[in-house]
């Protein structure tokens, strides 16, 4: 069974109501009609009457006790920051506002945006209405990479984080990224994360800010999840190949057996994702947000009907428990 076969039929398993708030997007209504035949998840368009189909749920956005709900939750989260109640008023007209507020309230497991919505505004709602998990400090993401055969005769999938939110992370937000990243591969991939921080250095070859944040990062880690199989700094071709590693650094735990791939910096990260894409022909599924207390994800807006398919598939795994305490044994988490 391909990643991509496991992945929809473990959501499958236990179907989740997962909210879509772009509803006029016709790459969003085909992957919400297959999604439905499917049966992977219990989709739920929000908009307008216009944008009902036949079959699917529609949660509408017009004025009514639901929009009342919506603004006032806004309003008390937002008000201390100067939100007056007329733009507050407006947000509960928002169909990405309604899909958070109600993925907050508990009337759904999840939400799925950013096909003609930017990721800033897919993360800020988010944040507005969802906010972290219990004790996550940084709310980060990640791709799943489900790339050709490299170092054996099976295609991977190699999680990439951070490639979309956390622009220059500092020591203690890597490590939050790596820990956040390795708790959701459990969940999203099933298998054992393997962590490698990346950098231009291998193991004190080179020297810099990036590397001394690198290591501190590393230091936290391993203080705060000393289960984690989790190495660094190291170069790309030593977290990911054998032979490398054995020249480069004999000894490493995830020396050439990396899957979570954690980069210094956003231009890092998000420049490495696209070449992988592009030049090796793999598929990029995500961004995935990480920590959030409940999934909302963001979409690519150059996102196909099959990729909005598998991020609903995601989110949906995500869901199957609340991100809970960030250190609490990243296997004991997720229920693995």
């Amino acid at each position: 069974m391909t990643f991509i076969e496991s992945l929809h039929a473990r959501a499958a398993a236990t179907p989740r109501r997962i909210l879509f708030p772009e509803a006029g997007d016709p790459r969003t209504r085909e992957a919400v009609r297959a999604l439905k035949a499917a049966g992977v998840v219990e989709p739920v368009l929000v908009g307008v009457a216009a944008d009902a189909m036949p079959g699917i749920e529609l949660i509408e956005t017009c004025p009514g006790p639901l929009a009342d709900e919506v603004a006032a939750q806004v309003y008390a989260i937002r008000s201390p920051k100067g939100m007056t109640e007329d733009v507050a008023a407006g947000h509960g007209m928002s169909p990405l506002m309604v899909a958070d507020a109600l993925v907050r309230w508990g009337r759904a497991d999840g939400c799925v945006a950013g096909a003609v919505t930017t990721s800033a505004e897919v993360v800020r709602a988010a944040l507005w209405l969802i906010g972290p998990g219990e004790n996550v400090r940084t709310i980060s993401s990640a791709f799943y990479m489900d790339v050709p055969p490299f170092r054996g005769t099976e295609g991977e999938v190699l999680t990439f984080t951070d490639c979309a939110v956390v622009r220059k992370p500092s020591a203690t937000q890597l490590a939050d990224i790596a820990m956040t990243a390795a708790r959701d591969r459990w969940r999203i991939v099933g298998d054992e994360p393997r962590v490698a921080f990346l950098s231009f250095s291998t193991m004190g070859s080179g020297s810099g800010e990036s590397v001394t944040r690198i290591r501190a990062a590393l230091d936290e880690v391993r203080r705060l999840a000393p289960e984690l199989a989790v190495d660094g700094e190291l170069q790309g071709d030593t977290a990911l190949v054998l032979d490398v590693a054995a020249r480069k650094a004999p000894g490493s735990a995830v020396g050439g057996t990396a899957n979570v791939l954690v980069f210094p910096d956003l231009d890092a990260g998000n420049i490495a994702y696209k070449l992988v894409q592009r030049l090796a022909s793999a598929r990029a599924i995500g961004p995935i947000l990480q920590g959030m207390r409940r999934p909302c994800n963001d979409l690519s807006r150059g996102a196909s009907a099959e990729d909005i398919f598998n991020v609903a598939a995601i989110t949906a795994l995500q869901a199957g428990d609340s991100a809970g305490t960030l250190l609490n044994g990243i296997r004991q988490e997720t229920g693995t």
